[in-house]
């Protein structure tokens, strides 16, 4: 996406410092999976970043994404400003009475706390592996639905 300069996963929000992957899954240390969108506001913005994040995923179930639940897997938007909290807040409002999910919006919107790195093999999981069935099932779908909604704001080749 244009104005994307990196994206990372991860887990934030939690008590555990520094968890790894199965500690985070064993649902004791409070974190949630997340992904790190560092960007730059004069090319795209946050309401831009915040139209994606309610697009590609279902943010009506709570502790869920499709056939992965667990407190890991629950909808949240992390806020690193005032101003991006209210930003977050009025898209909810905006989204929500648009109709566009059946059931209304349960995603939290809480304060930044410290971001960990997930696993190397977390990183561009898509990317590395495309034939695995989580990508085919679950990935490879957003993607496509992220290409056709959003089209113009695609990152354009060198």
């Amino acid at each position: 996406m244009e104005g994307v300069l990196s994206v990372e996963s991860g887990y934030m929000g939690g008590r555990t410092p520094d968890p790894s992957y199965h500690d985070v899954c064993g649902g004791s240390t409070g974190h949630i999976e997340v992904v790190k969108v560092t960007f730059d506001p004069a090319v795209t913005s946050y309401r831009d970043i915040l139209e994606v994040f309610f697009t590609i995923h279902d943010p009506t179930t709570r502790d869920r994404q499709g056939n992965d639940a667990g407190s890991q897997y629950r909808s949240v938007i992390f806020f690193a400003s005032d101003e991006q909290r209210s930003i977050a807040e009025q898209t909810i409002r905006e989204t929500d009475a648009a109709r566009i999910w059946d059931n209304s919006i349960v995603t939290e919107v809480r304060p930044a706390t410290t971001f960990y790195r997930a696993e190397d093999y977390h990183q561009d999981y898509f990317l590395n592996n495309p034939q695995q069935s989580y990508c085919t099932f679950v990935v490879a779908p957003k993607v496509r639905k992220f290409r056709e909604k959003f089209a113009h704001k695609l990152r354009r080749s060198a």
